[in-house]
């Protein structure tokens, strides 16, 4: 039913104008602090919450001036571009080993209860005396912490080491594998634009039931029955690879 306006007769919409990409920044500003929590509560020891905030704010300058509005609320838009910054950062600067994140995770529990005690940060001769070891042991240990060994390539190659095995797939795996690659596309491209944006969430940002359904702004229970209906719908279009 048409609104009638008492002056000028029915009234005419307009579709309302973008905010400006400043206004987007403002707004999602607690968006980004909520990503980065979320990410670092799995790689603590590996970079600090302010250094994912920063990647994140970056990521969320960019989200801003290049979003175009196709029926998506901007937050939608801007969690993945935030979230996957983030993750690409950690995947390119992953250089510890994991006995070196373990070491680094001993060293900031001792120094932090020994700070704790003390009520001043402490040096690396308290460290030491702190975790029983020599100065020069200790030293080592935090140089150990910081970055992977690299050893000659020379003195480690060996024909029967699994590390240098040829893992290339035969050629027929590898033609089935971009056949099933390009199905499992199509069908995803067929789904309802919520059905897959749930499976994008889900399976590649690797975001949990509860984050979709607040990033959605429904519940986690639809979510549950979105995801559910949207893999019926891909496993019934790939029945010929069962």
């Amino acid at each position: 039913m048409a609104l009638i306006d008492p002056q000028y007769g029915p009234a005419t919409y307009q579709k309302q104008a973008r905010p400006a990409p400043e206004t987007l920044v403002r707004a999602h500003m607690p968006l980004v602090r909520k990503i980065a929590w979320h990410v670092h509560a799995r790689v603590a020891t590996a970079i600090d919450i302010e250094d994912l905030a920063q990647i994140g704010m970056v990521a969320l300058v960019e989200a801003a001036n290049s979003f175009e509005d196709r029926g998506h609320a901007f937050a939608t838009y801007a969690t993945l571009r935030i979230r996957g910054a983030m993750i690409d950062h950690l995947r390119r600067h992953a250089s510890l080993c994991r006995a070196a994140m373990a070491r680094r995770r001993e060293l900031n529990a001792v120094r932090e209860r020994l700070e704790n005690r003390l009520g001043r940060a402490a040096g690396d001769a308290e460290m030491a005396e702190e975790m029983g070891m020599a100065a020069a042991d200790y030293r080592e240990m935090v140089d150990d912490s910081q970055a992977v060994q690299q050893d000659s390539i020379d003195e480690i190659y060996s024909d029967h080491s699994m590390w240098f095995a040829d893992g290339e797939e035969l050629a027929d795996a590898a033609l089935d594998r971009a056949r099933l690659k390009d199905a499992l596309a199509a069908a995803i491209g067929t789904l309802p634009e919520r059905e897959a944006m749930v499976l994008q969430l889900y399976f590649v940002e690797e975001m949990n039931l509860e984050e979709i359904g607040q990033t959605l702004g429904v519940g986690a229970a639809r979510i549950c029955q979105i995801k559910k209906a949207a893999l019926d719908r891909v496993r019934a279009a790939l029945g010929e690879w069962a």
